[in-house]
């Protein structure tokens, strides 16, 4: 990922925090020479120096077939919002776009602990399911596991980007505040509420 320095994010919490806020992401791999990609929840956890993703693709995914192969990418994606020149005061400006991704990269593994991992997954989406997920009949239960392939993944390296007009002038930022702020949209007013909170930070 392009990230200009001003726009970098490198502490580590912050991007944990993120990935955690916006764990619906997208898993990257390489099929055949081609790029193949899946939309899927993952369950983010953290032990010491540790940082490892889980999560499952369906059994009939061929995505799965590509893991322990090579380096994937893992993309979370938060809000997001077109930013009109008309909130800039210099008429010698362009439209942009600001946002929020973290990129996170490690080799896949299949895992055959697949119940501990949906167990997991049920914990950070909805706990109170796990007393209907338990009172199902075990056929049943087998049934769903076996459609399902288990993974995790240890990450090696993470990318953190916030666009959020660090670099135009505090008037600037400000507009740009306002003008998102008043968006019905949370992907939009959600820019606003973060540049607020990286301004209040910095």
């Amino acid at each position: 990922m392009y990230i200009p320095d001003h726009f970098r994010e490198d502490d580590r919490s912050t991007l944990v925090a993120f990935m955690r806020a916006n764990s619906f992401a997208i898993l990257v791999t390489t099929l055949d020479g081609s790029p193949i990609a899946t939309h899927l929840p993952l369950v983010v956890e953290v032990a010491g120096e540790a940082l490892v993703l889980r999560g499952h693709v369906a059994k009939a995914n061929p995505q799965w077939r590509t893991f322990a192969s090579a380096e994937a990418l893992v993309i979370f994606h938060g809000p997001h919002a077109y930013i009109s020149p008309a909130n800039y005061e210099s008429k010698h400006s362009v439209p942009t776009w600001n946002y929020i991704a973290v990129h996170a990269y490690g080799v896949p593994r299949i895992i055959e602990a697949k119940e501990a991992m949906l167990e997991a997954m049920i914990a950070q989406y909805e706990p109170a399911h796990q007393a209907q997920w338990e009172s199902q009949n075990q056929k049943y239960k087998q049934g769903m596991l076996g459609g399902i392939v288990a993974f995790e993944l240890a990450v090696t390296r993470l990318e953190g980007k916030a666009k959020l007009s660090q670099n135009r002038p505090e008037g600037d930022q400000c507009r740009v505040i306002e003008s998102l702020g008043q968006s019905d949209d949370p992907a939009v007013s959600g820019i606003a509420k973060a540049m607020l909170e990286r301004r209040t930070k910095d």
